[in-house]
């Protein structure tokens, strides 16, 4: 299949039913091991979470049946990781191309796909068609064609879909969903949403195979599907009209000419078989400087050619890094987004207003990338705390809600261990345990996932057409109000 962009995950859970009943209840009466049998596709970034996990935690409920990827190095890096976990030995590996073949010869029980954006589309319904469920990091897919077969192959072999919306399980998100589902704000009229990423975390889109469109979608769809199921969960409402404007306003090759960059390299990472940048530059990713991405890439690019330290200020960059929306919902309420991509901090701010107050969720994961650091290591600061020294700005969040004709208060946010305050952990623990009752309806099935990538596919056009485009009028194969918990809020 593909090899040009950074490969991924692909796991098998639990039984036919996603996010119901746990492993061993699935598997009772069939005669077979409770323990859920796992194949992993794909051996990037996203990987390393689902492979602890089964070899620590839920070693009791998962087993690793196989790894594939494209590129064998990749493979021989998570070989190594396993024994170092406890591994008793190697585990199997099959071509990326046998998926189906593999699934119905070793009964894998559930795929995890966390391969890049393009292909997620491909892996589930390969992977629902030869009898395996799904799990799919985020974004389900990239366009509205991807969606009409995701819904067709859902639809004709009634197996599972679950798309892993890590930030619904972040304590800040939940605690924010909590308030507006007490109605102590009433009938929620507009939501305000802006989301920064700096020159570290953001910059690393422009740099990976992110930076075409053909294969991310473009932000809007890689990393604003998280902001989009955030709001349609908060307000348990569905997306109806998208308006969009944006373009690349800092990075790529014109905006660094505009700004007298002069030339520029073609990697950062020097001695590496391009052009590179020989003095250290703060936008340059020199992939020596961290162990795991040079065994990962660096140690790898040569079975093929991908290269992970890409100049955020070349040519061929063809998605947006500054972006606004105003989206409308069935309900009534209106979201106005916005996405930047060079900013010097990173975190986010909600307002959310309603007919009886006002609801404020602000969060710093980055308080400053500052210039002195000798090396800029590529992480996002949500799923790994970075402390940058900052007198003004700190990193940290805070909930205030304040109802009309009261005194606002604050409201205690209780982080756990882990990703994204401990939200990793209990997106794992649902998805190798079963959920149980969640009155937040945290757990998420690829309704969830059409919602969001509707609101970014939507948009994609809107910036085409610089008009509105109507979500029913994407086509997607099914309508977004039925099933789950969608509705209009009241």
């Amino acid at each position: 299949m593909v090899n040009t962009a950074e490969p991924s995950s692909v796991t098998a859970v639990s039984g036919s039913e996603s996010v119901t009943g746990t492993t061993a209840e699935v598997a009772a009466g069939t005669g077979r091991s409770a323990k859920a049998r796992i194949a992993l596709i794909g051996t990037g970034g996203r990987s390393e979470m689902y492979i602890r996990a089964i070899f620590g935690k839920h070693s009791d409920t998962a087993e690793l049946v196989a790894f594939s990827d494209v590129n064998p190095g990749r493979v021989e890096f998570y070989q190594k990781l396993i024994q170092e976990l406890g591994a008793p030995g190697p585990v199997a590996s099959f071509d990326p191309a046998d998926l189906t073949a593999f699934i119905q010869a070793n009964n894998v029980d559930r795929v995890v796909v966390t391969t890049p954006d393009y292909t997620h589309a491909d892996y589930i319904v390969e992977a629902l068609t030869a009898g395996a469920d799904v799990v799919v990091e985020k974004p389900l897919t990239i366009d509205a064609e991807g969606c009409r077969r995701i819904t067709k192959a859902v639809e004709e072999t009634g197996r599972n879909v679950v798309v892993t919306f890590n930030y619904r399980y972040s304590p800040r998100n939940s605690a924010l969903k909590e308030i507006i589902q007490s109605g102590v704000i009433g009938k929620v009229t507009s939501i305000d949403f802006r989301w920064v990423l700096d020159t570290v975390h953001g910059a690393d889109y422009f740099r990976r195979w992110h930076r075409e469109k053909k294969n991310s979608g473009g932000l809007l769809i890689h990393k604003a599907s998280h902001h989009f199921d955030l709001v349609n969960w908060w307000i348990n409402d569905v997306p109806e009209r998208v308006f969009a404007s944006g373009g690349l306003k800092f990075y790529g090759d014109k905006n660094a000419a505009e700004r007298g960059l002069g030339p520029r390299p073609e990697r950062g990472t020097p001695d590496a078989g391009a052009p590179a940048a020989v003095e250290k530059d703060p936008f340059s990713l020199d992939l020596r400087d961290d162990e795991r991405l040079k065994a990962l890439f660096l140690d790898n690019e040569h079975y093929d050619g991908y290269r992970r330290d890409q100049d955020v200020f070349t040519g061929g960059i063809t998605i947006e890094d500054n972006l606004a929306l105003v989206v409308e919902y069935q309900g009534g309420p209106r979201l106005s987004y916005s996405l930047n991509a060079h900013s010097p901090w990173e975190g986010y701010r909600v307002a959310v207003n309603g007919t009886e107050g006002r609801a404020e969720l602000e969060v710093v994961e980055r308080a400053a990338v500052l210039s002195s650091t000798d090396k800029k290591t590529v992480v996002d600061p949500s799923a790994t705390p970075i402390e940058e020294e900052d007198a003004i700005r700190r990193n940290g969040e805070r909930l205030v809600v304040q109802r009309h004709w009261e005194a606002a208060y604050e409201v205690p946010i209780v982080n756990g261990e882990g990703g994204h305050g401990g939200g990793d952990e209990l997106l794992l623990s649902d998805l190798f345990n079963g959920p149980g009752e969640d009155p937040l309806g945290r757990p998420s099935g690829y309704l969830d996932g059409l919602r969001s990538v509707s609101v970014g596919i939507a948009g994609n056009l809107s910036l085409e057409s610089s008009l509105p485009v109507r979500i029913e009028d994407l086509d997607l194969g099914v309508d977004l109000r039925r099933g789950n918990q969608a509705r209009p809020s009241t």
